[in-house]
């Protein structure tokens, strides 16, 4: 029971979330959702879980603001699943994030088997009592030594030995075929024999314990005599059976440790730390767990190779900092004989070694070269520069010593069904499940482990019902989408097994295809089937009309959302409900009634106006791609050596199921090789025969969901530089000039004017130790950001920090007076970003809004086309065409629909199709169907994902897609397009 929530932009809603079912929090973009779900019902459980914790917490308690609402009943502990993947750190993959990686490091550590991979021999353990039966297998009158063998490594090391074995009672030993004294003279050993590599079996000193014959009444004794042997022996025991004249007959060696019995290699038992990247034990030492290596990167230090030593070949040396380098080099190049007027190319191979490697056998005086240059700076790391250098000049390829695994060899060496730990690793899901459905393991360790494997099988399938089937365990968390991210966390809580726990989710369906939509709808059922509360911000219908409850929000965004419009089940919202959301619904429910399959048997002419279609039935513009970027061969992942045509001068979306190649063909083949071609070092591009029509485009503009920047400073209004003319208003205020405050003192990003306890942030950031840290509202400034004096400052009857909080709507009303900074908020707007706070932090926003975000700010810079952008993150090369031409951009986007409502998306389409219209080409990865349906090229990808994609399924407008059999989003996409 929520009574009174008053968070952000809510206006006191009273809102009732029943206790073991899902929920689902709806409305258009800016209503309020993410304030009611994240900010007042997920906040008011943390918060109550810190006052459960020690009295070190709680100390804090007190400075953590409780959400404004008035009362909120029967609060349940809360995880938040946010769309956001936050992971940076590279030891993090699938598997540890999913603990599958824990449970596979307990199966190999228990019923692993050693194999020796110079043999293919498994490497055996044995213990006394694997002797003791072993003799009570032999004929009874069989007469046998037991033997203790110890290493021997030196002729000094021997006689030492034999001091001490004498001193403890020992008295004969065997050498060869003889036993003799240990004080003999005869006792020798030839030192060629003492060092065998990876031998246990290179100790020839074999101590004789015992000399028995088998018997019942002897059985107790030779058990004692196993005991002592495995006690002193470097490696187990010998069992040396004799014939009748007491000659050695038969040997059989039981080994204290893991050792091939082959060829007498040493092997570590398993552990589970060996199996982990994370740990000292089973890291490889080469990469430390990484997989990678850095190594220089002489492409960047040298990456023009026509240029001379005196021309600066090295490019490293060329800054003012280290020119200095270069005279030194060139003042060593002339004592040695070196040319330093030629092109680096027509160097000498002892040349270019001269200047990498520097003077072979020089001194101190002597030129060290490029890599000794760099030896030096990694004595002197402690410098930030320093560091900040090696890493602009270093790559990583993969580890030479572990092959990427990540893992010490020994690792590899224990196998589960024929397979490594890093081989199952590498297998995308339903493979792996395959696998452990059925392995092969005898009944004996299939019983010990039938735990482990239970939770295995569990993880996997959890992962594949939530459409992540494609991905394999070895994948970095990192290299996600916030989507993805995001089901991974959904599949840990549902491997966890909580009970009566609120988990609050944000767009759990993004980057998700629609055959996978019911798949997570039963999923999140299954959570509350366990007693689990589910809260979902959601827009998909599917999901909404899948829900036991529905709360929409609305009407609008900003002050004029904020109320809760609807609330109930779905049949009520079909039934009677009002609002945009149930507009929405009932249209496409009526248009999924309709006779679609006519569009298959009359054809009409694309573009003709269809004046009985839906209002939800959407159309594109009708135009025709003549002009393509052929990508050709491309096989980069689970690419098949694919040929595809990218269509320019229209709007065309790359589509397919989760893990088809969608973001392999975009990002990693065509703007990576977009990025190379334009002169960027370093870039990793995705394979591929060969890539023409580049000419036909002067730039290629990715508009991705990556964060902006780290800055928490940063907000919508500092991004579009419209905070640097409301500074200025300010600043030119009479208050302000009599105060003798200028524009610098409004800024929170140098000091000045902000606070400086804060530095400007309005939060404190506390160091809980072992706990989460705790953000708090500063207590200098109380959360306002700015000193005293610069709040004393009003234009308008407004302070900056009102203006600040301002939508862009309300902004661009009360500046209305002010053309240019009207004319960096209006882009925002239009692209249905008007909702925002001006002083909203970007950190806060989702992949969809910065998304739309950095394409208002190209909008509002549209002059700028082929500079270099760097507000949109990426570098662009010059224009390469007449002036009198107008530039032509491709504009790539990943799921843009990320956080949009379905009537917003109308908004984003309005502004992606006047794109294309100023004469630009779009190119979307996306899943949602209203979006497809306007398409007017679609390529489609799969037919299913990870090995089962790659491949070209259907090319050509919306109605090739849902025509082709083939297809997976055509079945879905019919449903969308208009009836003729």
């Amino acid at each position: 029971m929520v009574r009174g929530a008053r968070t952000n932009n809510l206006q006191a809603i009273n809102a009732t979330i029943p206790h073991g079912q899902l929920t689902v929090v709806t409305g258009v973009s800016g209503s309020g959702k993410s304030s009611l779900a994240f900010d007042t019902l997920y906040a008011e459980g943390q918060r109550l879980y810190v006052e459960s914790m020690s009295a070190y917490a709680r100390q804090f308690l007190e400075r953590m603001r409780r959400p404004p609402v008035d009362h909120i009943a029967g609060m349940l502990p809360s995880i938040a699943l946010e769309q956001r993947n936050q992971v940076t750190n590279p030891r993090s993959t699938v598997g540890t994030a999913t603990e599958i990686n824990d449970f596979l490091r307990l199966l190999f550590a228990n019923v692993g088997r050693t194999v020796c991979p110079d043999c293919g021999v498994e490497a055996e353990k044995h213990s006394p009592q694997t002797a003791v039966r072993f003799i009570e297998s032999l004929p009874d009158g069989t007469r046998f030594l037991v033997l203790a063998p110890i290493a021997v490594e030196s002729e000094q090391r021997l006689k030492a030995l034999r001091d001490h074995l004498a001193s403890a009672g020992f008295r004969r030993a065997l050498v060869g075929s003889d036993i003799v004294e240990i004080t003999d003279s005869r006792f020798h050993i030839p030192d060629s024999t003492l060092r065998t590599p990876h031998s246990a079996l290179r100790t020839t000193l074999e101590v004789v314990v015992d000399r028995l014959e088998k018997s019942s009444g002897r059985m107790n004794r030779a058990a004692d005599s196993l005991e002592m042997a495995f006690r002193i022996g470097s490696r187990g025991a010998v069992v040396l059976t004799l014939d009748g004249e007491g000659r050695p007959e038969e040997r059989h060696h039981f080994f204290a440790g893991l050792v091939c019995r082959s060829c007498g290699r040493e092997f570590r038992e398993p552990r589970p730390e060996m199996f982990s990247f994370n740990s000292g034990i089973g890291a490889c030492p080469t990469c430390e767990g990484f997989g990678k290596e850095g190594s220089l990167d002489l492409g960047k230090i040298i990456p023009d190779h026509t240029k001379s030593l005196a021309g600066y070949a090295v490019a490293l040396w060329a800054t003012p900092v280290l020119k200095m380098m270069t005279e030194w080099m060139l003042e060593c190049a002339a004592e040695d004989g070196i040319p330093t007027d030629v092109p680096f190319r027509d160097l000498t191979a002892p040349q270019k070694r001269w200047v990498i490697e520097g003077k072979p056998g020089g001194g101190d005086d002597d030129f060290c070269g490029i890599k000794g240059f760099f030896r030096w700076l990694e004595g002197k790391k402690y410098k930030i520069q320093n560091r900040i250098l090696i890493a602009r000049y270093r790559r990583y390829a993969t580890c030479q010593t572990c092959g990427g695994s990540r893992l010490k060899p020994d690792a590899q060496f224990v196998e589960l069904g024929g397979r490594s730990f890093t081989e199952l690793l590498e297998l995308p899901v339903p493979e792996l499940h395959r696998f452990f459905d059925a392995p092969e393991l005898s009944p004996a360790d299939a019983e010990a482990a039938r735990t482990l494997l239970r939770e295995i099988r569990g993880r996997l399938q959890y992962l594949e019902d939530v459409g992540l089937s494609y991905l394999t365990l070895s994948r970095e968390t990192r290299t996600l989408s916030g989507g993805e991210a995001q089901r991974i966390g959904l599949a840990s809580a549902l491997g966890s097994a909580l009970t009566n726990t609120l988990y609050v989710l944000d767009e759990p369906t993004v980057g998700l295809h629609a055959a996978d939509t019911q798949r997570l709808i039963a999923i999140l059922r299954a959570l509350t089937a366990k007693g689990n509360t589910v809260v979902c911000v959601e827009h998909d219908p599917e999901v909404i009309l899948g829900a036991d409850r529905i709360l929409d929000l609305g009407p609008g965004a900003g002050e004029h959302g904020g109320r809760l419009v609807f609330e109930g089940t779905p049949g009520e919202l079909l039934g009677h409900g009002q609002g945009k959301t149930v507009d929405y619904l009932r249209q496409r429910q009526a248009c999924s009634e309709s006779r679609l399959q006519a569009v298959f048997q009359e054809p009409r002419e694309r573009g003709t106006p269809n004046t009985e279609a839906e209002p939800l039935a959407f159309t594109n513009r009708g135009r025709k791609p003549t002009r393509f970027i052929t990508l050709r061969g491309a096989r980069q992942h689970n690419l098949k050596n694919l040929t595809v045509r990218i269509p320019l001068g229209v709007l065309a979306c790359v589509t397919g199921v989760s893990g088809a190649g969608k973001s392999t063909l975009v990002n990693a083949t065509l703007y990576a090789h977009w990025r190379a071609r334009s002169g960027e070092a370093g870039i990793e591009v995705g394979k591929c025969k060969s890539i023409s029509g580049f000419d036909k485009v002067d730039d290629v503009v990715l508009v991705d969901q990556k964060p902006i920047g780290r800055s928490a400073r940063s907000n919508a209004a500092t991004y579009t530089k419209a905070y640097d003319d409301i500074r200025r208003a300010f600043a030119a205020t009479r208050r302000a000039r009599t105060l003798g405050i200028t524009a610098a003192h409004f800024s929170f990003n140098v000091p000045g004017g902000r606070c400086e306890a804060c530095q400007g942030m309005g939060t404190q950031t506390i160091d809980m130790q072992f706990l989460a840290n705790v953000t708090v509202t500063c207590d200098a400034c109380g959360g306002h950001r700015f000193q005293k004096r610069v709040l004393d400052v009003a234009d308008r009857g407004r302070t900056v920090l009102d203006v600040l909080d301002m939508t862009i709507a309300e902004a661009t009303e009360f500046y209305e007076d002010a053309p240019p900074l009207v004319a960096k908020l209006r882009p925002l707007a239009e692209v249905g970003l008007g909702y925002l706070r001006l002083g909203q932090s970007t950190a806060t926003l989702s992949g969809g809004e910065l998304q739309r975000l950095k394409l208002a700010a190209y909008i509002g810079r549209q002059s700028a086309l082929g500079s270099r952008r760097p507000e949109l993150g990426i570098p662009h090369s010059a224009l390469r065409t007449p002036h009198s031409r107008a530039p032509h951009g491709l504009f790539i986007f990943n799921e843009p629909t990320v956080g949009l409502h379905m009537a917003d998306v109308q908004t984003l389409m309005s502004v992606l199709q006047r794109l294309v219209d100023d004469g630009h080409s779009v190119l979307i990865v996306e899943h949602n169907l209203d979006v497809i349906s306007q398409a007017d090229w679609v390529i489609d990808l799969g037919p299913g994902g990870g090995d089962a994609g790659g491949e070209l399924v259907a090319e050509g407008p919306p109605e090739a897609i849902a025509a082709s059999e083939r297809s997976v989003t055509g079945r879905f996409l019919k449903s969308r397009l208009a009836p003729p």
